[in-house]
């Protein structure tokens, strides 16, 4: 079955390896046996720390989950000391990577520019950018709508054609109480949508203090959600898989009505 909604868990620099590999050994046997993910109706995927790629491929051999990586170099050889090849990222068996999300826009001073290179380079190597979309200050819905749907535009100016997993992730609700309101979600990810409708088998997801209940709110505006912290509660991550699974369940239903 094609997927019809998908869901993320980057988890930035928050578990040691030992950490990551209970974690990993937890959620890889939920995963093999949820049946949205057995059947493909829910794509997932988990993005370690570098260092922790092996045992999470090692981990989630033989379920449909996968692997990510958090960064990438806009090149794909060379002397390019401490950063990491999207062609070497590909050859281990990496599936997606993050690119441009709002940490390292502000801590490692990443411009437009250097998101648009990673993100031609990840493409170039057949992985797809889960690419990190978001106004950094509260807006109006359709003026919100306006700035990502530019920056996303920016992002892939020039890029190779290829999938991509669109992030909406508003700069201003990452690690907040509360994530964005609904509404303005669906505006804003309704307006990117239409902008990467020429992309099939892309996405458009929403993170920023996501967690259950979020999705059927929003409702269709959305194909998933991208989540941090709250999953390092697998019962957590467990109730958005299953909210996934029955938003991916409504969208079938209505395809077939």
């Amino acid at each position: 079955m094609t997927a019809r909604a998908t869901v993320g868990v980057s988890l930035k620099m928050y578990f040691g390896h030992r950490e990551a590999r209970t974690w990993f050994a937890r959620v890889a046997e939920i995963a093999g046996r949820h049946s949205a993910i057995v059947d493909g109706s829910v794509e997932f995927f988990v993005i370690p720390t570098y260092l922790q790629i092996g045992a999470a491929l090692e981990a989630f051999d033989g379920t449909r989950t996968i692997v990510g990586a958090q960064d990438a170099a806009s090149e794909d050889f060379g002397p390019f000391t401490g950063e990491v090849s999207p062609a070497e990222l590909a050859e281990v068996g990496v599936g997606v990577v993050e690119i441009g999300h709002a940490e390292r826009r502000r801590l490692f001073a990443e411009t437009d520019e250097v998101v648009r290179a990673k993100t031609a380079a990840v493409l170039r190597n057949g992985l797809r950018p889960v690419l990190c979309i978001g106004e950094e200050d509260q807006l109006a819905a359709d003026d919100a709508a306006t700035r990502t749907v530019a920056q996303l535009r920016d992002a892939l100016d020039g890029a190779p054609d290829g999938p991509l997993i669109v992030a909406y992730e508003p700069v201003w609700a990452i690690g907040a109480p509360e994530p964005a309101p609904a509404a303005h979600i669906a505006t804003v990810a309704r307006a990117l949508r239409d902008a990467v409708a020429d992309r099939p088998g892309t996405f458009v997801i929403y993170g920023g203090s996501a967690g259950p209940g979020l999705l059927t709110a929003v409702g269709d505006a959305v194909d998933g959600l991208f989540l941090g912290r709250f999953a390092h509660d697998v019962g957590n991550l467990v109730a958005v898989l299953d909210e996934a699974a029955e938003h991916a369940r409504s969208r079938t239903s209505e395809a077939t009505t």
